[in-house]
């Protein structure tokens, strides 16, 4: 099976790779696509709509049975003030359409006040470690949890999630 990844980032790439290890002989391939919503997804509309569309066009972008987006954003919950990291993922066959989430973790609220201000998480988080591209190593959900979850597997879950109408019967056809 030829699967797409919507990303060349790393950590991504790992986490796919997880997903599908126990499914056989599986090639994943990562592709540089565009998101379609705003470097900071706000909302886990925004974030779905951002995983949904990069597997949509990296599944266009060759000749692949699957295509694999994912998306990290912000949401609040209910309404409340609290802001929340988010993670998406998407699973396309280019008719269905898979959706999981990975887990969701409350940002500190100096972090939360910068995004809120307009700032994307990743550069945040540099900022706060004093490191460079966290978010292509243990992510704001290893920073957040003091490596309890890093963001390989928080995003290996959502995949895993995405992938249900695709491993298993119990979905509706036209799911």
């Amino acid at each position: 099976m030829r699967v797409s990844l919507g990303s060349e980032n790393p950590v991504k790439v790992k986490a796919t790779e997880a997903a599908f290890a126990g499914l056989g002989n599986v090639d994943i391939v990562p592709v540089p696509v565009e998101s379609g919503v705003s470097e900071q997804p706000r909302g886990h509309g925004e974030t779905v709509d951002g995983a949904k569309n990069r597997a949509r066009r990296a599944l266009r972008s060759g000749e692949y049975d699957l295509g694999v987006g994912i998306e990290g954003g912000v949401a609040t919950i209910d309404g409340g003030n609290d802001l929340f990291l988010v993670m998406w993922a998407a699973v396309t066959d280019g008719v269905r359409t898979g959706r999981g989430g990975g887990p969701s973790l409350r940002l500190p609220d100096d972090v939360a006040e910068r995004v809120r201000a307009g700032e994307e998480l990743g550069p945040v988080m540099d900022d706060l470690l004093d490191a460079e591209n966290v978010a292509e190593r243990q992510g704001a959900a290893g920073a957040l949890t003091n490596g309890i979850i890093d963001r390989e597997s928080a995003l290996t879950h959502a995949v895993a999630g995405a992938l249900g109408p695709f491993v298993t019967d119990k979905y509706d056809s036209d799911y």
